[in-house]
């Protein structure tokens, strides 16, 4: 079973959906002793970093999720979810992450041209390494952004890059787990393919 963790910030009933689509049973969950029932675990979420950290502190889930990764389950970030594995975020402040990922989240307007619009919002071209969570897509596969911040400092854990007035960070892995910037549960046939490969990842 694919557990989702429901913390109240995330894109959680599309992601049913495209878990339903690929032929794989995934169950929302709210109590934090169940993610030890799960196979594997997604992280959504949808807005600010901070309130996403304290609200993923605050229901239990951080802690069970973390006990869960470091047994080796299975884990994928999505878009906020994603930024959320990282050690520290710029976001409006200064917030720790989970640790999980090495790096820092910056804001995009860094590191793009003035004239590009904030948020990126629309659909880029990956470019990627050799990774189980690519094996049924190829390169200049196209996946849907909405971003305003995205992954700095991590060169050693980036599988995925995409380009917009600049290379950006749209995947990072270390060991079991994950995280995409972008939304593979509004990606299309990519993004399901993503998914799939993700329900049969390997843990470590």
């Amino acid at each position: 079973m694919i557990g989702i963790v429901d913390y109240g910030v995330g894109n959680i009933f599309s992601l049913c959906s495209s878990f339903e689509k690929i032929g794989f049973d995934a169950k929302l969950l709210r109590e934090p002793e169940k993610l030890a029932e799960c196979e594997r675990i997604i992280l959504p979420g949808v807005g600010a970093f901070g309130d996403a950290r304290e609200k993923l502190r605050s229901s239990g889930m951080e802690e069970s999720l973390l006990n869960e990764v470091k047994k080796g389950k299975p884990m994928l970030g999505i878009c906020l979810g994603m930024q959320l594995l990282f050690e520290k975020s710029f976001e409006f402040g200064e917030y720790d992450g989970l640790g999980l990922v090495k790096g820092s989240i910056r804001p995009i307007t860094d590191v793009i041209p003035k004239d590009f619009a904030v948020p990126h919002i629309g659909w880029n071209a990956l470019d990627f390494s050799d990774d189980e969570l690519f094996k049924y897509i190829k390169k200049g596969d196209f996946v849907y952004f909405v971003h305003s911040f995205y992954g700095a400092d991590c060169e050693e854990s980036v599988i995925a890059t995409t380009e917009y007035g600049a290379k950006l960070t749209a995947a990072v892995r270390n060991g079991n787990v994950a995280g995409v910037q972008f939304h593979p549960e509004k990606s299309g046939e990519v993004g399901l393919a993503i998914l799939r490969a993700f329900c049969e990842m390997k843990g470590d």
